[in-house]
């Protein structure tokens, strides 16, 4: 907590009480910067890329799964539709992916990759590897931190134990 100075000087930090929040000690906010400087990270590369960070993550379902329907694609970055939506409109209009109706059942929209966003993919890969470098992280640390994020994601969204995607590829990696 700090107190106002009168004098227009820095307020001076005090000491913490009973019932204090402290800002350095919230798990939010640690995660919350270590979310922004990330994403950061990543800006100016995926913007020579023609790729907003929300398009990148799109991109990764798409590269993974060929295919997805927008509802398939907000399940996977645990996001509501309407975040979606929007975003699948901008990489339909950039070129990189595209949008049809299901063979299966007419129905359902599917988004996929056009050739110009299969491309993109290995350019992606550079970029994801430079951010990994730059996190300074061993791939064992990096792979631990990851996989407690995985787990403090599945804990508050209620899923542990569930068989969310994360969990099913973590297995499917544990296998081979």
């Amino acid at each position: 907590m700090t107190e106002s100075d009168p004098s227009g000087q820095e307020p001076q930090e005090t000491a913490p009480g009973p019932g204090t929040v402290r800002l350095e000690d919230q798990l939010c906010f640690a995660l919350y910067a270590a979310t922004n400087a990330v994403t950061r990270a990543y800006r100016p590369d995926l913007m020579a890329l023609g790729l907003t960070y929300p398009q990148y993550l799109m991109m990764m379902v798409l590269w993974q799964y060929g295919r997805a329907t927008p509802s398939e694609i907000a399940r996977r970055l645990g996001l509501g539709l309407n975040a979606v939506t929007p975003v699948a409109d901008q990489l339909v209009a950039s070129g990189f992916a595209s949008r049809s109706r299901s063979t299966e059942d007419r129905r359902k929209v599917v988004i996929e990759l056009t050739p110009k966003g299969a491309e993109v993919e290995r350019h992606a890969a550079r970029v994801q590897q430079g951010v990994v470098c730059r996190t300074g992280l061993s791939p064992e640390r990096f792979a631990a931190l990851r996989e407690a994020l995985h787990a403090l994601t599945d804990e508050m969204t209620g899923l542990p134990g569930s068989d969310t995607p994360r969990r099913e590829a973590r297995q499917r990696n544990d296998r081979e």
